[in-house]
């Protein structure tokens, strides 16, 4: 066999052995599960709107009334995403280059693309 296809192998191996493990420590592999964020409260902190909040980190604005309310829990890299929001919101909006106080006071602009007509 391939050293590609052993190392896929090995790889389905150990998702197998994590997935029957309940709980359990599984060699090899390092789950990192990131803590709840108060998306409410860590928007307020930086005196946000919901839409401006929504549109300098790429949240659709329904979604984020979803976490908000309570209907819905942000997961995934949405939650990694707003754990680093909420340890380090500069850092974030560096990456993102909004790095001024004026650009998170602006109400957020739509995109708007025209077309020529012929």
């Amino acid at each position: 066999m391939t050293r590609a296809f052993d190392s896929i192998k090995r790889g389905l191996n150990e998702a197998i052995a994590h997935a029957k493990s309940k709980g359990g420590k599984t060699e090899g592999i390092k789950l990192y599960q990131p803590h709840s964020v108060d998306v409410s409260s860590l928007r307020e902190r930086l005196s946000l709107t919901q839409e401006q909040f929504a549109a300098r980190f790429g949240f659709s604005v329904a979604t984020l009334r979803h976490w908000e309310r309570g209907d819905r829990s942000p997961s995934g890299a949405s939650l990694v995403l707003l754990n680093v929001i909420d340890s380090n919101p500069a850092a974030v909006l560096q990456a993102l280059q909004l790095k001024s106080r004026a650009a998170l006071t602006e109400p957020a602009r739509p995109a708007t693309e025209s077309v020529a007509i012929r």
